[in-house]
């Protein structure tokens, strides 16, 4: 562990924060033992098991699954439909969720079940609490959800594994579920009646995937403040773009700390712009605007966070179990619309802030608007000058990361599809939604280490041309990126630099305004 911190389940709400720290091995996971907790969640599987003594008629209890509603399954084979439920719903495909999205998608479920509604046993909780303790990863394939009456084909992989069927990824290789129980000591589940039902018919994937999205962006929307300041500074802009008396009068307040965020960082330079551009009054939109692009996302990501946390803590499987009332209600509350929408607006906001950066790049490699500086921001002097061409590759592959990212714009919610016979006629599409956020995000990234090579081959341009020196913040981050980059006066490959950018992004190495 990286830091020392414990993550209680007890139906409490946890933060999109807490999800990202079990999903980054930076936190410990229990199950809390508190009497009454334990007591709560007792109680929904001891009325369950009554009713079934009465004869009460339970969807997915004593009944078929979706259209099969009407099936009434005879008692003495009740006790086998979960193992049903998961085994005819292995039929996913595509890539398998990473260790980290898995790590997610384990604390989304059993946050949901631990709110206490679902009808589910103290032993079932303990073991998805395990499988989180001890690192225990279903192999869960990425497609094949469609957001409604949940995550089921996905989730289907993690109550196999749960009962010691299929494969998981433990102690640093993918092996048989059961033999990964055995070393832990630990047996098997078999589920109870309701049991499959609740661990699958969830939001939990495209929960767990929007938290580690969100978490994502906010790192992405920081830095592209960062990266403009540096363009800024690059191209001898105009730092009174960013005056806080000019957004005073447009009150959208992550628009204001977007500004302030660039107006700090270029502080050293703002009564005393770089003497080409004294009669310039205004720059591109790219750079001038920059404020009002990253903004969106600044602006939208405190209303995402309550969507995204408001699922994560609720109870989203069908139907709940309300103990206290005696009351079994059937609802849809598996249906995953509100993070459809979060996902999709995410995507678009991040998209943008993609193009933004791309467009800038535009400005700084050409000798027509980057104000003095060489071609492609190339290094190179002298008789070597002509057969260096700097970043001219690299602004190729930004177009293409962008383009691509802009691609993955399309907003999936409404491709809904109606399907399983009509009953999932109106299905959310939010875990697709998720998918194409993250990647949306992998490729925003790109830029953004793409960025991050021409912030320290321009500034150094600038500084080497005009003698502009920044603020002492923009000082130390260029610092930062001279000792991990080396200034490109030949030609040469920067996958490798950009790889280890990524990387670095990734893990959040730059503390950006404030951050810890």
């Amino acid at each position: 562990m990286t830091e020392s911190r414990s993550i209680r389940f007890d139906g409490s709400p946890l933060s999109i924060e807490d999800v990202c720290l079990l999903a980054e091995m930076k936190a410990d996971a229990s199950l809390s033992d508190a009497p009454a907790f334990r007591a709560r969640i007792r109680r929904g599987s001891e009325f369950l098991e009554r009713l079934l003594r009465e004869d009460g008629v339970v969807y997915g209890v004593t009944t078929g699954y979706g259209d099969s509603c009407t099936v009434v399954i005879p008692p003495e084979l009740v006790p086998e439909l979960p193992h049903h439920l998961f085994a005819y719903h292995g039929v996913g495909l595509g890539r398998m969720l990473d260790p980290a999205e898995t790590r997610a998608v384990l604390a989304a479920r059993l946050q949901s079940l631990a709110q206490g509604v679902s009808g589910v046993s103290i032993e079932l909780l303990e073991q998805l609490a395990a499988f989180i303790a001890h690192d225990v990863l279903p192999q869960i394939p990425a497609e094949g959800s469609v957001g409604a009456s949940g995550d089921l084909t996905p989730l289907s992989y993690v109550a196999a594994a749960l009962c010691g069927e299929r494969d998981v990824l433990f102690q640093g290789r993918i092996q048989p579920a059961a033999a990964a129980l055995e070393t832990l000591g630990r047996q098997p589940l078999r589920l109870r009646p309701k049991e499959g039902l609740a661990i699958m018919n969830g939001t939990a994937v495209m929960t767990a995937l929007a938290c580690l999205a969100w978490q994502r962006a906010d790192y992405v929307c920081k830095l592209a403040s960062r990266l403009t300041a540096c363009n800024v500074l690059a191209s001898a802009g105009n730092a009174h773009h960013f005056d806080e008396a000019l957004f005073a009068v447009k009150p959208h307040a992550g628009q204001q700390r977007v500004a302030a965020r660039v107006r700090a960082d270029l502080a050293a330079d703002s009564d005393k712009p770089a003497a080409r551009n004294e009669q310039r009054l205004q720059d591109r939109y790219s750079l001038r605007c920059a404020p009002h692009v990253i903004g969106v996302l600044e602006d939208a990501l405190p209303f995402l966070r309550q969507l995204i946390e408001n699922e994560l803590n609720s109870a989203n499987d069908n139907p709940i179990i309300d103990a206290e009332r005696e009351q079994v209600l059937h609802g849809g509350h598996f249906y995953g619309g509100h993070v459809a929408f979060a996902m999709d607006s995410l995507k678009n906001a991040v998209a943008n802030v993609a193009d933004l950066l791309d467009r800038q790049l535009a400005l700084l490699v050409d000798t027509r608007y980057n104000h003095g500086l060489p071609s492609n921001l190339s290094g190179a002097s002298g008789a070597r000058a002509p057969i260096n061409h700097g970043l001219k590759a690299l602004q190729i592959s930004v177009s293409a990361w962008t383009a691509e990212a802009l691609k993955q714009t399309m907003p999936a919610s409404v491709f809904s599809r109606s399907t399983e016979c009509h009953n999932q006629d109106k299905v959310s599409m939010g875990t697709i939604a998720a998918r194409d956020c993250l990647r949306v995000l992998e490729l925003t990234e790109q830029v953004c280490a793409a960025m991050l090579v021409a912030a320290r081959q321009g500034v150094a341009l600038r500084r080497a041309q005009d003698g502009v020196l920044p603020g002492a913040v923009l000082q130390a981050f260029q610092a930062d990126l001279e000792r991990r980059i080396a200034f490109v006066a030949e030609d040469r490959a920067l996958d490798v630099d950009l790889l280890a950018l990524l990387g670095a992004l990734r893990k959040r190495e730059w503390a950006l305004y404030g951050d810890a």
